[in-house]
């Protein structure tokens, strides 16, 4: 239709603004994509719409229509589809947009990061208008009420609309028995007038006719037949959409709209429950793309409107056009004979400001003949004429209504029903849910059921998908999720409830720590919903704050009134809801279903346990199997048997399975074990539980191990292995992720092999924590084996009663570990897992190469003759050498330099458990010489050595280690000389080539020896070095006197034979704990001047060399002394335990032998020793100084007298006395010639 003329420009609208309304259109492009926000000047109230959605094209202009158009008259274009009108295009009339009482669940499901917290009311625009108008309308409401978190649904409940037809469909018989109680009988709905269905039409024409463009509308031929025209109104009209309504009389808009029945079944589910984002590991249940009847979101446009504090997502339809002064206008057709009231002004107001529509075009008529058009401001509106109305009322409405509703609708799943009847001034609240469960029969034909559960579900779903940034979501998330499996039956709905359970185990993340800060956790409830465990609890504590609350003014006039016991709340006088802050919310924010938070593991592993058994029983539930499994109780353990492919192989067989399940292909073509079919729902859930399963059982065995209960852990691991070959069997490929798992699995299994190898001991309580099980695990079994016989792991989870075994088990873990890590699905893993598995590898490798060394080492020592080396000592060294070997290899390829050195070290241990074994053997069976296969062994030990020092470079990289492989270096080079010294294999070797290697190996061993460093090895390296001195000093004293002819050799080898007693003398009295062997070494030096004083021939040579003879025997004082001290404490403890045992009537005999750890033996030797050297070197001095030639001096003849006073006590000494006091008296006579000779050096008294 073309616009109008000048010359038709009607009163109220200038020709100058109409015209720039027409060509206004282009500044209104992107009106659904930016946030726009219309303030009443007034400042009465705040609004502010936000379009989240829109359907339609951007606003055109509208089609001014010429005066005398005639609206009786259809356009040409009429009811056929239009992008003008969005999709009012063809359903203006209401044929296929009928009010559905689910639209909200629509909104909520398309903009589901809203609910629960951020918005306050999800709704159509006509409800939100209908509950504002309530006090100014005679009108009745009905309205279905659900709560998630926070966030309000309201829906049209149109009852006796639904139950005219749920005689077709039975979907809401549930409602008749509990509407027909409550519910006054008289009252019937109105039917709808021709004058209604008349105004209608003229309606849908004036808009069909304000299009512009190419489709302007035309009139078509006036022939028209008017009852042709009433049917076909008739037909489209069962449903009006509200906005276009408002021209009708306050009793007519009494009158509910009629609506569709709905079938509502199981069905639905399968379009409106949206999958998951893929990065989430939640299950994807249902097929995505697809909406089932009556939850669509069919409005045009859908808004986020915040009006004053309160936040609702709102459903339009209503058609926007562009012209006027602003971007966008709505348009409305009004009866020029009808003023407006101040319902329809409520309407246009609030219609305006839901879309963020700044101005009405209203186009006035007679008799559907178009008089004028008048553009109002949407401020200007509560001030009509006839229609005035106070904005700040209806905002006190709104904030009234929705605190009455959020303090009594508290349930989250129940369906709350608000009703007041046409005419009466008292609105009820009803619990619907609690009326229907009233009847067992019904619990479950509640049609609202579904919707809300997944409604629930989706909201837990996208929360789950935040949880990792704000953990306080847990209690949200639980709480969602319980309240959503009480409202479903599990017969019904297994795939939602078993997916919910499978979310509460997500919930409990088991691959990261518990949070320090638990509070925040228990603590991060909903803030006004709870459960209905915890609302019995404080059903009491409630009903005294609903009695205290009377300051507010809340709840005294919505207490239940005693006529209707029914009722959940009562509002008594509409009129109350126009008071401001009549009604406030009193519903307390409590952290109940507060998120279980523990710091244990196995408390938090057992909540996930529960939850996947409890979803595994979902699954099967609804599994069809083709032919049953034979019955099993529950409570009774399957009698297991290995399969064909491990019972009767070698253990090398029966491991392969630990690699073969790593890369299992499954026949995706049939149907599982159990009857599933591959690809379903239910093979979906039942891998994602599976695994979780799995997840949690290696944890709890990671808990066990670390508490030092590896029986219980072992049991642990079994079950996860278990779970994973469940997992293969019905899985057709296996993600690297799962690979991963499977290597941590099989390394753990690993680590508790060993530890039980290493603590035989314990074996009884292993056993008994291994063959301990909780019903739960049971069960959990029994649902595995619905889908495999859990056989595969059975060799490596098995406790075995040999350590050997158990040790070969946990390294043919690890490397079956190391295989899948290294495979090519799981190359892009990080590197961290397969350098722990390297170096558990090699740990275990060296563990079994030194048990199989202990072995061949307790063979050899269990030797009764020296034999030759048998085939079985060979074969163990073997084995311990290859151990060791692959050790090595690890260690390296992780550049791990210090246990490198370690098995390096180990390795030149076994060398030297080789060389002892090869040691010869005389025709007496005794130690024969030192043999060319022992050398062989003791320099491949010592390169060994040398090349872990190398590896380590320097002490400080290690200090212990570098500590341990010195020491080890040192005693092989020790060894290695003392054996050539004391079992010279003269034979082969000339003697002064085995003295110079003596020599070269005591010096080498010697420079070892960390006589600096604080150690615990320090006395240790202090009596070595005195012990090598010691040893070279006597094979030069050896050579020295059986050294002939050359005397420059034999003065250097008593020179150096001199060197090494002193050096040896020194470190033995830095011992402090050797006297026998400082006694020996000051014997042999006194030997050694005895010798050599016996060469010389001049008296007055041989004088001297007898004095420092006499003087070195002075210096035996201090071991004297030593040994003297340790008889007396032996003595006295012997003392002591005989009067011990003669008090307590035991046996009076002491233990005679030595209990202070010195070898009394040795001591008696020495002093066999010691006296008669001691006798002939005072005798010989006696003699030399009474026969030699010279003058002597007081000094000289003061010495004389006291060797003769010594050499006298010494002769007259009782031969058979007690060895103490035989060494008292050696004491006190070396204290008598300490004086003399001035060699007191030790500073030791005899007391």
């Amino acid at each position: 239709m073309s616009s109008s003329t000048a010359g038709d420009g009607e009163p109220g609208m200038p020709w100058d603004t109409a015209r720039e309304d027409i060509g206004g259109s282009s500044s209104t492009g992107d009106y659904s994509k930016h946030e726009s926000a219309v303030c009443l000047g007034n400042g009465e109230v705040k609004s502010c719409a936000v379009v989240k959605y829109s359907a339609a094209p951007p606003p055109t202009t509208y089609a001014l229509l010429q005066e005398k158009t005639d609206l009786k008259l259809p356009p040409a274009n009429w009811l056929r589809e239009n992008p003008q009108l969005g999709s009012a295009g063809t359903t203006v009339l209401g044929s296929s947009s009928k009010c559905k009482p689910f639209s909200s669940f629509g909104m909520a499901y398309d903009f589901i990061d809203c609910i629960g917290d951020d918005v306050d009311v999800v709704s159509d625009s006509e409800n939100i208008k209908k509950l504002l108008k309530i006090p100014y309308s005679k009108s009745h409401v009905s309205m279905a009420v659900h709560r998630v978190g926070r966030t309000l649904l309201l829906d049209e409940l149109d009852i006796q609309e639904l139950l005219r037809r749920s005689s077709q469909t039975r979907d809401w018989t549930w409602l008749k028995e509990i509407y027909q109680r409550l519910i006054d009988q008289k009252w019937q709905r109105k039917k709808k007038s021709k004058e209604n269905w008349y105004q209608k039409a003229i309606l849908s024409k004036f808009l069909y006719y304000s299009i512009n463009g190419d489709g302007a509308a035309e009139p078509v031929s006036h022939d028209i037949d008017k009852e042709d025209e009433e049917n076909e109104a008739e037909e489209y009209s069962s449903t009006w959409p509200a906005t276009f309504t408002s021209t009708m009389s306050d009793a007519e808009e009494s009158d509910m709209p009629k609506q569709e029945s709905v079938s509502v079944d199981s069905t639905f589910a399968l379009g409106q429950v949206t999958s998951v984002p893929k990065e989430q590991n939640l299950p994807t249940l249902f097929n995505e793309g697809e909406n089932s009847q009556g939850l669509r979101n069919d409005f045009v446009r859908n808004i986020m409107w915040t009006f004053e504090d309160i936040h609702m997502l709102v459903g339009s339809n209503m058609p926007i056009f562009g012209g006027g002064r602003y971007p966008a206008v709505s348009l409305r057709l009004r009866d020029s004979n009808k003023p407006i009231n101040v319902l329809t002004g409520i309407d246009y107001w609030l219609d305006n400001l839901m879309c963020n529509v700044p101005e009405l075009v209203m186009c006035f008529h007679v008799n559907g003949i178009v008089q004028k058009y008048e553009m109002i401001k949407t401020e200007d509106i509560p001030h009509l004429e006839n229609s005035t109305f106070s904005t700040r009322v209806v905002k006190d409405i709104a904030q009234n209504i929705l605190s009455f509703l959020k303090s009594n609708c508290t349930k989250e799943g129940h369906t709350y029903w608000l009703f007041k009847a046409s005419g009466s001034d008292i609105v009820k609240l009803y619990d619907l849910t609690t009326l229907c469960e009233e009847a067992e029969e019904e619990k479950h034909q509640n049609p609202f059921t579904l919707p809300v559960a997944v409604l629930l579900y989706k909201v837990a779903c996208n929360l789950m998908l935040k949880v990792r940034q704000n953990r306080k979501h847990y209690a949200k998330i639980r709480t969602l999720l319980l309240n959503c499996i009480k409202l479903l039956d599990e017969e019904k709905h297994p795939q939602i409830i078993a997916s919910v359970y499978y979310m509460l185990s997500e919930l409990f993340r088991l691959d990261e720590p518990p949070d320090e800060d638990g509070e925040s956790l228990r603590a991060g409830g909903l803030e006004d919903s709870y459960s209905d465990e915890d609302r019995e609890e404080e059903e009491g504590e409630e009903d005294d704050l609903t009695e205290d609350s009377d300051e507010n003014g809340s709840y005294s006039n919505c207490s239940r009134p005693q006529d209707d016991s029914k009722a959940v709340a009562v509002i008594r006088s509409v009129v109350e809801l126009s008071v401001p802050e009549k009604y406030k919310s009193t519903h307390q924010i409590r952290p109940s279903c507060a998120f279980p938070v523990s710091q244990d593991k196995e408390e938090r592993c057992r909540h996930v346990l529960s939850y996947v058994l409890k979803g595994l029983k979902a699954v099967d539930s609804s599994v069809k199997k083709e032919s049953d499994l034979p019955a099993a109780d529950p409570n009774t353990p399957i009698p297991l048997k290995y399969e064909d492919g491990g019972a009767n192989g070698t253990s090398e067989k029966s491991i392969s399975l630990l690699l073969e399940r790593g890369y299992v292909q499954v026949d995706q073509k049939h149907p599982t074990r159990s009857g599933m079919i591959p690809g379903s729902w239910q093979h979906r859930m039942k891998l994602q539980l599976f695994l979780k399963a799995c997840k949690a059982y290696y944890v709890l065995s990671d808990a066990a191990t670390n508490l030092l209960k590896y029986g219980r852990a072992l049991r642990y691991i079994k079950l996860s292995l278990q779970c994973y070959d469940a997992y293969c069997s019905i899985s057709a490929t296996l993600h690297s992720q799962v690979l991963q798992l499977h290597s941590q699995c099989l390394s753990l299994c690993g680590d508790i092999q060993l530890m039980l190898a290493q603590n035989v001991s314990n074996r009884a309580a292993y056993l008994e924590e291994y063959s301990y099980q909780t019903k739960e695990d049971q069960e959990i079994l029994h649902c595995l084996h619905r889908e495999s016989s859990c056989q595969a792991f059975n060799m490596a989870t098995d406790l075995a009663m040999d350590p050997e075994y158990q040790l070969f088990v946990s390294c043919k873990c690890y490397e079956a570990a190391h295989e899948l890590l290294i495979s090519e699905d799981s190359k892009d893993q990080p590197s961290d897992q397969l350098s722990q598995v390297l170096k558990r590898l090699g740990n275990i490798r060296n563990e079994m190469g030194v048990y199989y060394m202990n072995q061949a080492a307790a063979m050899q020592t269990e030797k009764e003759v020296r034999s030759s080396v048998s085939a079985a000592e060979q074969e163990l060294w073997k084995k311990s050498f290859g151990f060791f070997e692959k050790g090595m290899k690890d260690f390296e390829a992780i550049g791990d330099i210090t246990n490198t050195a370690l098995l390096l070290c180990n390795t030149g241990r076994l060398m030297r458990i080789c060389a002892q074994a090869h040691c010869g053997a005389s025709a007496d069976e005794s130690r024969g010489e030192f043999s060319p296969e022992e050398a062989l062994y003791y320099n491949k030990a010592i390169d060994y050595y040398l090349r872990a020092m190398k590896s380590l470079s320097s002490r400080e990289s290690h200090t212990a280690v570098w500590d341990s492989v010195n020491w080890e270096l040192s005693t092989t080079y020790f060894t290695l000389a003392t054996l050539l010294q004391d079992y010279a294999p003269l034979s082969r070797k000339a003697q002064e080539q085995i003295e110079r290697e003596v020599t070269e190996a005591m010096m080498k061993s010697l420079k070892y020896c960390d006589l600096q460093t604080e150690s615990a090895r320090q006395l240790l390296y202090q009596y070595r070095a005195a012990t090598i001195h010691h040893r070279l000093a006597s094979m030069y004293h050896s050579c020295f006197r059986n050294q002939v002819g050359d005397e420059h050799l034999r003065k250097q080898h008593r020179s150096l034979a001199e060197l090494h007693y002193g050096k040896a003398v020194s470190l033995f009295l830095s011992l402090k704990d050797a006297p026998c062997e400082l006694l020996r070494t000051l014997l042999e030096r006194v030997a050694l001047a005895e010798f050599t004083m016996a060469g010389q021939s001049s008296s007055a040579a041989k004088l001297k060399s007898l004095i420092g003879a006499v003087e070195i025997m002075t210096e035996t004082r201090h071991p004297f002394q030593l040994i003297c001290n340790e008889l007396l404490e032996e003595q006295t403890e012997r003392q002591s335990s005989e009067a011990a045992a003669l008090e307590s009537a035991d046996r009076p005999d002491a233990s005679t032998g030595s209990t202070s750890g010195l070898d009394l033996q040795e001591v008696m030797k020495l002093t066999c020793v010691f006296e008669p050297s001691f006798s002939f070197l005072l005798l010989q001095t006696i003699k030399l100084m009474t026969t030699i030639k010279r003058k002597a001096s007081n000094k000289d003849e003061e010495m004389l007298k006291t060797y003769k006073n010594v050499y006298s006590k010494l002769l007259r000494a009782e031969k058979n006395a007690p060895l103490l006091s035989r060494v008292e008296l050696y004491i006190e006579l070396l204290q008598q010639l300490t004086p003399q000779t001035g060699s007191d050096i030790t500073g030791t008294s005899t007391a």
